[in-house]
This record gives structure tokens, sequence and C-alpha cells, in this order.
């Protein structure tokens, strides 16, 4: 038999993975959800019907922060059947854009059709602040590479996919026309990518702040490939520190609390936004 060359491998792994998830559960999802730092508890929302654990999926790799727990759910949320990754890979734990990735293909082969994607991030000017709710309108990507570098994975989508709207303007509007009825505080902004670990230095805040108006680690790498696949995107991003004025030391318990201070609303808009979405 003639080997595989690397990319008809890689799509060989999603449907591998997507074949070995869809083994293991009932559930037949048309919405994916991915949960950013801090925001775990959704979860208690949905009817969970399957666990897996990422280290057991073929392929997958495994988070190697803790307050990321490495957890692929199934079941029901709002009536609609949905997977959900209670956890996230970054490019600064020393993972590829392609592993980063790999599970927004996957959830592709499983049927996805919508995302909604969810991080913290720091507030690179007024009038944004700590536990915002921040709607993604658009981003701006500070690594210097691309997910889809390489040769193309026809089976997914085009060699050049459109970026003119990363994220779904139908589900912005609704997100906003909801919030302002279940009384949701939201802002909207532009979410700028940069690589980390390390925060940002007081000249690279400002610099940032006159091309966007949060900053974080995750998500862009993620959309781009989600677009790729053809998904309707939703992004959402809690403000978790602030990077412009006196700044002050960042800690990570500080971050999680303040995004765990936003975290209902944060619930209760996906609630709305997912139940209103046709069957």
């Amino acid at each position: 038999m003639k080997p595989l060359k690397k990319h008809e491998k890689n799509y060989e792994h999603v449907k591998e993975s997507a074949h070995w998830i869809l083994s293991r559960t009932h559930v037949r999802p048309k919405i994916g959800i991915v949960l950013g730092t801090g925001l775990q508890n959704l979860v208690n929302c949905v009817e969970i019907e399957t666990e897996l654990l990422y280290q057991d999926i073929p392929h997958f790799s495994t988070p190697t922060l803790d307050f990321h727990k490495g957890k692929l759910i199934l079941g029901s949320f709002e009536n609609k059947q949905v997977v959900i990754m209670q956890g996230r890979f970054h490019y600064y734990e020393g993972y590829s854009l392609h592993d980063i990735t790999f599970p927004i293909r996957v959830m592709k082969v499983l049927g996805v059709e919508k995302l909604f994607i969810s991080n913290a991030s720091g507030a690179l000017h007024p009038p944004f602040e700590k536990s915002d709710l921040v709607i993604i309108k658009d981003h701006i990507s500070f690594l210097g590479k691309n997910p889809l570098r390489g040769k193309n994975m026809d089976e997914m989508g085009d060699r050049f996919p459109d970026m003119s709207e990363p994220y779904n303007t139908e589900l912005i509007e609704k997100a906003i026309f909801l919030g302002k009825k279940e009384n949701i505080p939201l802002k909207t902004g532009t979410y700028i990518y940069v690589p980390g670990p390390s925060l940002e230095t007081p000249a690279e805040y400002k610099i940032l702040g006159t091309m966007a108006d949060i900053v974080g680690m995750s998500t862009v790498p993620e959309v781009i490939v989600a677009k790729h696949c053809n998904m309707d995107v939703f992004g959402i991003s809690i403000v978790s520190d602030i990077g412009y004025g006196i700044l002050k030391k960042v800690l990570i318990p500080e971050i999680i609390a303040s995004v765990q201070k936003a975290e209902p609303h944060f619930i209760k808009l996906l609630q709305v936004l997912i139940r209103s979405i046709p069957s």
C-alpha cells in the first residue's frame, strides 16, 4: 500500500478521532462550544450523555494547565445536541497550530455547523473593564503563522478561505438583541491574538491598544480553521485584567476570579442564544 502523504494522514487522523467519538455516544452535535479559561461551569447546565478524556481520544493532545480540564462533553444544552471542549490547547504550551486546531476539524466531521468559542482577555483601553462580557466582532493575529499553512486539506475546505466575516453577523446581532432583552451587559470589540505565555509590557499594551480592544492567547487559530471548515462562529470574551493606565502585577487567581464573576452572564447569554437557533 502506498504510504499516506502528511496532509492525507492528518485528515485520516481527524476521521479516526471523530469515528472513535461517534462510536461511544448517541449524540450527533450540530453545535460546538469551546470553553476558555475559568469558564467550566456551563457543563452543569448540560444534560450530559458522554464524557471523554482528551488523553483517551486518538490523536488528541492533553492540556498542561490545571484550569483546563481536558474533557470532551457530549449531550443536550437548551434542547440542542452539543459537543463541548472543557479546556483547550495553546501555542505557548508547546503545541503546534495543527495540534491546537485539530479538535475543531474533528467537530466538523462530527457534524458541527456552528461554533461558540470563548476566552479570557486583557482590556487595552477604556471603556473595557474587568469582568466585561465582550462579543468579538473581528480579530487580528500577532503570531505571524497560520494554521492552514502547508498543503490544503481539501476534504475540509478551500485553499483560500474567505475571512471577510470571521464572526457570524447574524449571531452577533441576535446576541446583542437577546442581551438587551435579558438585561445581560454586553460590549463588542476587536480581539488581538498574541502567542504568550508572558503578558505584555506597558509599551506592548500601548501599541496593541491602537489596533484592538482586547488581547489574548487563544481563539484566532481555531476560528481560522472553523471558517476553513465553513462553520458559523460566535466569539465571546471575558475581560480578566487591565492593560492600560497604571499597570498592576497580574496574578492567575485574580484572572480566574474576574472571569468567574462574569460567568453567570456568559452562561445565560449562551442559553438564550443557542435556544433561539432553529432545530
